[in-house]
């Protein structure tokens, strides 16, 4: 702790108070004394103290009531208690109301030099988190993960706390809801932001290459093999891999993961001998892994081992109060990379945007706004400046009436997605599968499973 630390002593007896501010000034500390407890709150009213030396039993009051000042009024200030030895139950009683910490009268000068060091050095460890805090909410900001609503202080308190450990970790949420962001985000806060982040989206990278890429191969493994080549946890050695999509990773690839976090090991296709891996694991997923468990799709040990901490990220219909604010970080982005000075939009716009239900979220409004900055024709965005599907949205669901004699959910939620596949496919996707997945904002593999659970044959000339 810094030798400029402040501490307030506060005891009836002249003698300890000049003892004690004796003893830590020559430690170098600055110290101001108090005989009340009256005296002891207007210091605190007016000062700011990193440690309060108290005694229980004071004029005017009790140490407690010293104690219950600095919880209301500086609640990082650390308390310590000082008690004869009749008074020990009551000095107990202050640590489980907040006080670090007791000392018994009389008392040794290293003994209460040592607790004294360790509470500064507690005040000094909770400034450096709530610093590193700070900075990490910050980074989330800068990254487009913004927001002030209760949920997204909810998800930037998470990681804030999951950054700081070694654990892995699961990102939920439908896509376009940030979750590469917080994965870096949580990476950048921790003790591994100096090593590699490495991406790699499970959906997109053929199966039959995926082993390879994740764990490399040796030369000669299979046709193409012209050369030993290391794979993406050996890329990111000491640092986090960001498994995107891992729901899609096939069975057999599942046990190589679980292999590999539980060994610390991975071995390259086609080698014989293993190799140490120091790697976090982030996971993200926009399917319950749950469900996949259930269906025999996902194995239930590996979920256990990715979902140590999950951090749940909700889609933007849950946080609408956060629109206005995303827009005007967009605004801010794409102006200044475009080079435009664009300061803002007008009301009509914003309703428009207001009233859109965004499927494809955070991602979805980030390039509305982006087209927005780029054809706006003055310093503000108008309604003309944005998507039709924005100005015209689609809304199969908002003349549903339910009759009288009710209605088969299932049955209606299942002809609902069968229309947006055929339409997806038939339509500007010209029936190429992996161009209506996008469109869908679902994986290659995802759209397969519905349309073979549907049992849609699609008119496809091909699958890329």
């Amino acid at each position: 702790m810094s030798a400029s630390a402040r501490i307030l002593v506060v005891d009836d007896e002249r003698s300890m108070q000049e003892f004690l501010e004796l003893l830590f000034r020559e430690e170098g500390y600055d110290v101001v004394t108090a005989g009340d407890v009256e005296s002891a709150l207007l210091h605190l009213e007016g000062d700011d103290f990193d440690l309060v030396i108290t005694d229980i039993q004071l004029p005017g009051g009790s140490g407690l009531d010293v104690l219950g000042a600095v919880q209301e009024g500086s609640p990082e200030t650390v308390v310590i208690m000082i008690t004869a030895f009749a008074s020990t139950e009551t000095a107990i009683a202050a640590m489980k109301r907040g006080a670090y910490d007791y000392i018994t009268k009389p008392f040794k000068v290293d003994e209460i030099r040592i607790v004294v060091e360790k509470a500064l050095e507690k005040k000094l460890l909770s400034r450096e988190n709530a610093r590193l805090r700070s900075e990490l909410r910050s980074k989330i900001r800068d990254r487009s993960i913004v927001g002030s609503s209760r949920v997204m202080q909810h998800v930037f308190g998470l990681v804030a706390q999951v950054a700081e450990t070694k654990a892995n970790v699961l990102i939920s949420g439908e896509s376009g809801t940030g979750k590469e962001m917080v994965a870096r985000a949580i990476h950048e806060g921790g003790g591994r932001r100096e090593k590699p982040f490495v991406a790699v989206n499970c959906a997109a990278i053929p199966e039959n290459l995926l082993e390879s890429e994740l764990f490399g191969h040796v030369k000669g493994a299979f046709t193409g093999a012209v050369q030993n080549k290391a794979g993406l946890f050996e890329a990111a050695d000491s640092g986090t891999l960001f498994l995107d999509e891992v729901a899609e990773l096939t069975l057999s690839l599942q046990v190589k993961l679980l292999r590999m976090i539980q060994e610390k090991t991975i071995r390259r296709v086609g080698g014989t001998s293993d190799r140490r891996i120091d790697v976090r694991i982030v996971a993200a997923t926009n399917r319950s892994l749950q469900e996949e468990v259930a269906a025999g799709r996902f194995r239930e040990d590996l979920y256990y081992r990715l979902n140590v901490i999950e951090i749940p990220l909700p889609p933007l219909r849950d946080r609408r109060d956060d629109i206005p604010l995303l827009v005007s970080h967009f605004i801010e982005k794409y102006g200044a990379e475009i080079g435009k000075e664009v300061d803002g939009i007008d009301d009509e716009a914003m309703e428009r945007i207001l009233d859109y239900g965004f499927p494809g979220n955070v991602r979805e409004l980030e390039n509305v706004i982006e087209r927005a900055v780029a054809l706006s024709r003055d310093s503000v965005i108008r309604a003309e400046s944005l998507p039709p599907s924005v100005l015209n949205p689609a809304s199969p669901g908002a003349q549903a009436r339910i009759p009288a004699q009710g209605v088969d959910l299932d049955a209606m939620l299942e002809e609902f997605e069968r229309g947006l596949l055929l339409e997806a496919l038939d339509g500007p996707a010209g029936g190429v599968k992996k161009r209506a997945a996008q469109l869908l904002g679902i994986s290659f593999r995802s759209l397969r499973y519905r349309l073979e659970k549907l049992g849609i044959e699609s008119s496809s000339s091909g699958e890329s």
